[in-house]
């Protein structure tokens, strides 16, 4: 199961970093970084290692099983940001 970002992202980069995938884009140097309010992990590419959200420090990012039921859109809204 992939882990989401939720709005809460504060978009730092952080678990870009830590992805053992690089299933998490933007990264701080693409264009696209300046174009978006949130980074996105891509549920394909995911491992569920959980790295990502061991080193968030604003806890947005979640299993997506255990998304909170206000934030359940926010699963689609990842796997939009790559199709």
């Amino acid at each position: 199961m992939a882990y989401v970002v939720t709005d809460a992202c504060t978009k730092d980069f952080v678990c870009v970093a830590e992805c053992a995938t690089a299933a998490i884009a933007p990264q701080a140097t693409d264009a696209a970084a300046a174009t978006v309010s949130q980074v996105y992990i891509n549920p394909d590419e995911c491992i569920d290692c959980g790295n990502c959200a061991s080193v968030c420090p604003s806890g947005a990012i979640y299993v997506a099983d255990e998304l909170p039921a206000d934030k359940a859109e926010l699963a689609a809204k990842n796997q939009a940001y790559f199709q």
